[in-house]
């Protein structure tokens, strides 16, 4: 009923009795709490009684749900950072543990096994790129898109909280920063190509080493290079010129394996030339030592006996021509005949006569006529031909 409706501070429309209320509420209070619902004498007229051990009680169990508000669990991955006022307290370990309730002191719970990963670069997809933290310069004043992943720990608690005001921001920030310069400090190929985990890993050690001068208490597990490739404005010229790249590096492998199979068989047959020429040298000079030697022999030789010795080196050089023919035809200086002197026939006997002496005398009595007739025929032509060649002489 509004204040200015006509019924109101009539009697059967005017405000309800407030001391009825009271009285009321006090008999439900005390019949819930085990009270009778009398009045307090001392109460003046109007105030209701509330009993005394009533109100006891509520504080107690209000109390008691107060403090069991202090119990809380860490488990075994966990640390809990306790803060009476905001102000750090301890660190506590697993297991149950109890502190004052709020708002005299707050439990922080960290999780220090959780592995958190920031993205730079991207948001959930490659695809879904932020070009503000990707682009970077390198070096050789060329752009590179890169996007890449940071993985982290939490090792201390404690500085996780309340050295930084967002450390997972922090993480992402100094991860950009030290890409960047990392990036800077190399020239695109290498970035793009060779070098991948060579910049992963000084990317790596620059960021922990920054995070461990601002106390961040995180420590970095892993970097992980999504995606490393030019601006996609520039992204066909750059495939061309990759392309041509590999192709030089192709062309150079294929020379350099041709080069590796003709090298060594040249090498190989230069050395093979060079050891038959020093071995027809050495030969050469030995023969020619031996000559040298021999002839000096003979000359002393000769000084003794001229005669002699030239008619001995005649028939040595007579026996050395004839040994490489088979037939000779000799011109009789008196006479119109010729003289066939057959030498394959003589060499033939020589060879059958070296057998011939291991054989026993009943063999050689066993000799046809045929075969004595013709040793006596070559043995006269040898004589003639000594005799002839002695009268030339």
């Amino acid at each position: 009923m509004g204040l200015n409706d006509p019924k109101w501070g009539s009697k059967n429309g005017g405000p309800p009795d407030l001391d009825e209320l009271l009285r009321k509420l006090n008999a439900r209070m005390s019949s819930l709490l085990g009270g009778k619902g009398s009045e307090n004498k001392n109460a003046g007229p109007g105030i209701p009684k509330i009993n005394g051990g009533g109100i006891g009680l509520i504080v107690i169990i209000i109390v008691l749900i107060w403090l069991s508000s202090g119990f809380y669990i860490v488990d075994a991955s966990q640390r809990g950072v306790v803060l009476r006022f905001g102000k750090m307290l301890e660190t506590t370990e697993p297991g149950p543990r109890w502190h004052i309730p709020y708002p005299v002191e707050t439990v922080e719970i960290v999780n220090l096994s959780e592995v958190r990963t920031v993205e730079i670069g991207y948001r959930d997809n490659v695809k879904n790129k932020v070009l503000k933290e990707s682009l970077m310069l390198t070096e050789d004043e060329n752009i590179i898109d890169i996007q890449f992943a940071v993985q982290y720990t939490v090792n201390d608690p404690a500085e996780y909280l309340f050295n930084n005001r967002n450390p997972d921001e922090n993480v992402r920030q100094v991860a950009e920063s030290a890409m960047r310069e990392v990036v800077g400090k190399n020239k695109m190929d290498f970035v793009l190509y060779e070098g991948r985990e060579q910049v992963a890993a000084a990317a790596t050690k620059l960021i922990q080493d920054i995070l461990n001068r601002y106390k961040s208490g995180i420590q970095i597990s892993k970097l992980t290079m999504q995606n490393a490739q030019p601006p996609e404005q520039v992204q066909a010229s750059f495939d061309d010129a990759v392309k041509a790249g590999q192709d030089r590096e192709r062309q150079k492998n294929e020379g350099q394996s041709y080069a590796n199979d003709v090298i060594p068989r040249a090498s190989g047959t230069a050395a093979r030339l060079i050891q038959e020429a020093e071995g027809y040298k050495q030969s050469v000079i030995a023969n020619a030592e031996g000559d040298a030697s021999r002839f000096k022999q003979i000359l002393v030789q000769y000084e003794k006996a001229p005669a002699v010795t030239r008619e001995r080196m005649y028939l040595d050089a007579m026996s050395q021509v004839m040994s490489n023919v088979s037939k000779v035809m000799v011109d009789q200086k008196s006479g119109s005949s010729l003289l066939y002197l057959p030498l394959d026939k003589l060499m033939e006997v020589s060879r059958a006569q070296a057998p011939a002496g291991d054989v026993a005398p009943s063999s050689k009595a066993d000799a046809t006529p045929t075969q004595t007739n013709d040793n006596n025929a070559a043995q006269r032509a040898r004589d003639s031909l000594l005799s002839r060649d002695r009268e030339a002489r």
